[in-house]
């Protein structure tokens, strides 16, 4: 398999720098991640025999490491159902201006359904509403005096404000409204929704969804089984969309220009249909997360909570040189690796007050769904859950002088976690792109939505030897994230990885000996949802 060279994620720490005193290892969280992302693991795709392989492993090392099963009934696992959705067969044909425009699948679009069954549209008008959202409290509605019931509606990820320090939706940190757009759509009598992909506004280049566009889709086997027909969903390329506002005689540039302005309505794209249709079949499948143990003493029925997922993207489609195995080396090999080694440090100390918690989610690829599915299904009370530390880094950087707080300003625990930053040699640096919305994008959030303080960081791009690893990560990001080269490299030195798991033991071991409880800032939006529980914390 091809080994994609990222030099600065290689970098050695600084000359005659010292070991950071730890009781996490950094050398241990290296074994961990090449085994983990070996092609024996087959990808650790949720539901595939990699998920087999990698939950026996996980097993074995929390057994060795001396923690106890913490799952229901006293089992190590939470079994998880899930509906996996396959695309069987899509089709897509588009004129513009009359005439029709040459595409390709996956060059040019992804097309998939909402849920199972037949979807499709047959010369569909098109209209562009912008960034799709209606938000009457903020005075905001992109679909303000329009009738878009059986047509094809385009619209913009993200938010409007997302290239700007503060604004209606919160500047470039995501906004709630950034999501749920195709439900919105939908209930205003689209047929279809197409989201135009714009690297600066998903962080994810176009590479990625080409790549990810025979992915099997899931949802919850919980959720209530769809009875409204499946709709069309999915993206377009921007160069596309321009084409298409081409041929209208508009410039798609400047309805972007248009829709970040209070005021905009949607614009029919005169001239321009769409006959699509998309076939997905749906198969029920049992998935699960794993749970492990150490009981408290003096303060068991508390617990504090260290996660991160297990899953990467599995087997798929093989690209140009065969490979198949899309490895999840840095995401979330690393993540994984930390976490059992953050289990083995505290299984080697003594026993904490509050009982701690260690979850290895499934399906966070798929929309969180692991940690959506603890939540609505609690192994302990999230009401005593003290906190929840999430380990999902998507780096694999030497030392480091600096940590990347996701989501800052929510928790009082930021304040620990810079004292204790700050005892390493680190500092806390801004987050680097919170308009990607990383906040709402991994495993913590499903706790925060129900109250549990929440924190997530992860190692800051300025290394120990003086410079920046931002180029190094960008290209990552470019070409490996979520892709078949993000692959195991021996030159890590998972250095950055041992400096975070210190930091999460050392914020673990403060929650979990203390008599506080960690609490949401004023204000934040999950402060109110908290209150309500805090007779159940003493």
């Amino acid at each position: 398999m091809r080994t994609l060279v990222l030099t600065a994620l290689l970098l050695s720490a600084a000359a005659g720098a010292q070991p950071l005193p730890s009781p996490v290892q950094p050398d241990a969280i290296k074994e961990d991640v090449r085994i983990l992302s070996s092609d024996a693991f087959q990808g650790r795709g949720p539901g595939e025999r990699g998920e087999t392989v990698t939950l026996a492993y996980l097993k074995a090392q929390f057994e060795a490491a001396g923690l106890q099963p913490g799952g229901p009934n006293g089992a190590w696992f939470q079994d998880v159902p899930l509906i996996r959705m396959d695309k069987a067969a899509v089709a897509f044909a588009v004129t513009a201006g009359g005439a029709p425009l040459p595409t390709a699948r996956a060059r040019d679009w992804s097309l998939g359904a909402s849920h199972e069954g037949v979807a499709g549209v047959t010369d569909a008008p098109l209209v562009f509403a912008g960034f799709g959202i209606s938000a009457p409290e903020l005075g905001w509605d992109d679909y303000a005096g329009a009738d878009v019931r059986g047509k094809v509606v385009l619209i913009l990820p993200n938010d409007p404000d997302h290239d700007q320090p503060t604004g209606p939706f919160g500047g470039r940190q995501r906004s709630r409204y950034a999501g749920g757009k195709a439900a919105a759509a939908f209930a205003r009598g689209a047929a279809a929704v197409l989201t135009i992909h714009r690297e600066a506004l998903t962080s994810w280049p176009w590479q990625q969804v080409w790549n990810s566009d025979a992915n099997a889709t899931f949802r919850p086997a919980s959720a209530p089984t769809p009875t409204d027909p499946a709709r069309l969903t999915g993206y377009v390329t921007s160069d596309l969309a321009a084409q298409l506002m081409a041929r209208a005689g508009l410039d798609l540039e400047a309805l972007i220009r248009a829709a970040q302005r209070p005021g905009f309505r949607p614009v029919a794209i005169p001239g321009a249909a769409l006959t699509a249709s998309a076939t997905v079949t749906a198969t029920p499948m049992i998935t699960r997360n794993i749970v492990a143990r150490i009981d408290g003493t003096t303060r068991a029925g508390e617990t504090v909570l260290f996660g991160a997922h297990w899953d990467a993207y599995g087997i798929g489609a093989a690209d140009a040189t065969g490979d198949r195995i899309r490895n999840g080396a840095i995401d979330n090999a690393v993540g994984t690796a930390t976490l059992l080694d953050v289990a083995r440090a505290f299984a080697r100390g003594p026993r904490t007050k509050r009982t701690l918690l260690f979850v290895g989610y499934t399906s966070e690829e798929d929309g969180l769904l692991g940690a959506y599915h603890y939540v609505a299904n609690p192994i302990r009370p999230l009401e005593t859950t003290a906190a929840v530390f999430n380990l999902d880094p998507h780096l694999a950087l030497s030392a480091t002088r600096s940590v990347e707080l996701i989501g800052a300003g929510r928790v009082d625990l930021e304040d620990d976690l810079a004292r204790l930053a700050q005892a390493q040699g680190r500092r806390i640096e801004p987050e680097v792109a919170p308009e990607a919305g990383w906040y709402q994008r991994s495993d913590h959030y499903a706790f925060a939505q129900a109250g549990v303080p929440s924190l997530y960081f992860r190692a800051g791009r300025d290394l120990a030897d003086g410079t920046r690893a931002d180029a190094a990560v960008a290209q990552y990001n470019a070409q490996c994230y979520h892709q078949r080269c993000d692959e195991f490299q021996e030159g890590w030195d998972m250095a950055a990885a041992g400096q975070d798991g210190a930091l999460v033991h050392a914020l673990g071991l403060q929650v979990a000996n203390g008599d506080r409880w960690p609490e949401w800032r004023p204000g934040g939006d999950f402060a109110p949802i908290r209150a309500k529980s805090r007779a159940a914390r003493r």
